[in-house]
């Protein structure tokens, strides 16, 4: 039950966020993620997504003790090929007599290490060239953005396909070419929100307080270009998470015996008709994540919209 205090200091604390006056920056800023949650959270499909990728979390985090099995070693004797709902066995097991569950679990981690890796190295690169491009203008923007359109000729499986048989399978190899064939896109919608800002008013207050390019770049634009970028990476990680399967199904990018859910399908291939789960299962889990991850972005796209704010 609610205390009368507890409720005063609620209402306190909702008083001090949404005040049309913030007395600090702190304030503003903590008032304006607040109101970003309150339009995030009015979107149930949203909160599905939220939940979807907070359990890949923890499944990820907490998959050694989650695990019923070890995901690498299995029992060909007696536990090969068994149907889901089997003693000890959930999900059934695969061709060499592993966990499918096991594997799926810990399969999550290398999914989250693709998705954090891919967006780390390209969504500051994407970011960064779009905002240098879109404030230099002249030759610079010409060269980046051709630069850019190069990228951008090639269907994003094909050439990292092309990346990767250059580079060597492997996990790593897979998430640097994936990360190089991802950031043009964001890149571009950095530079078409840096031209809408590089001849407002408070760029040319700080332009005549003698604040440098790089520190204009850096400090001014990229921040107010930043919520864009974020919304885009979050719709894109469903299609991160195709390829670098795409990529494992055809053997280049975790090696066995790593769970990756795109090899999982591919030794499962064999058996699609007699053992379907073998490759069911995780195909089912690449679809569970990447819907959670198209319904976060599409939250957050919604919440993080400057014309939905205004309403």
């Amino acid at each position: 039950m609610t205390t009368p205090v507890s409720a005063a200091s609620e209402q306190g604390w909702k008083a001090w966020l949404t005040s049309d006056k913030p007395r600090s920056r702190l304030q503003a800023r903590c008032g304006r993620a607040y109101f970003i949650w309150q339009r995030f959270a009015e979107n149930r499909l949203a909160l599905a997504g939220l939940a979807i990728l907070l359990a890949l979390l923890f499944v990820a985090a907490f998959a050694d003790v989650l695990a019923p099995h070890s995901p690498v070693q299995g029992d060909l004797r007696n536990a090969r090929l068994l149907p889901p709902g089997s003693a000890g066995y959930l999900l059934g097991t695969d061709d060499q007599g592993r966990d499918i569950l096991s594997r799926l679990i810990h399969g999550s981690r290398l999914t989250l290490f693709v998705v954090a890796l891919v967006a780390i190295i390209a969504a500051p690169v994407g970011l960064i060239v779009g905002t240098i491009a879109g404030y230099a203008g002249g030759w610079i923007d010409g060269v980046l953005m051709r630069i850019t359109d190069i990228f951008l000729a090639f269907p994003k499986l094909v050439l990292a396909l092309a990346l990767v048989a250059a580079l060597g399978p492997g996990i790593e190899n897979a998430v640097l070419a994936i990360a190089i064939t991802s950031w043009p896109p964001y890149a571009r919608i950095a530079r078409a929100e840096t031209l809408t800002f590089r001849n407002s008013d408070f760029i040319a207050a700080v332009q005549l307080m003698g604040a440098s390019p790089p520190r204009i770049v850096l400090s001014h634009i990229a921040p107010l270009c930043l919520s864009s970028v974020i919304v885009r990476v979050t719709l894109d990680m469903a299609g991160i998470i195709l390829t670098a399967a795409g990529l494992g199904f055809l053997g280049l990018g975790a090696q066995p015996p790593l769970p990756e859910w795109g090899a999982m399908i591919a030794s499962g291939r064999r058996f699609i008709l007699d053992q379907w789960w073998v490759a069911a299962m995780p195909g089912f889990a690449i679809l569970i994540v990447s819907l959670g991850f198209n319904l976060l972005g599409d939250g957050l796209r919604d919440a993080l919209d400057p014309k939905e704010a205004g309403q």
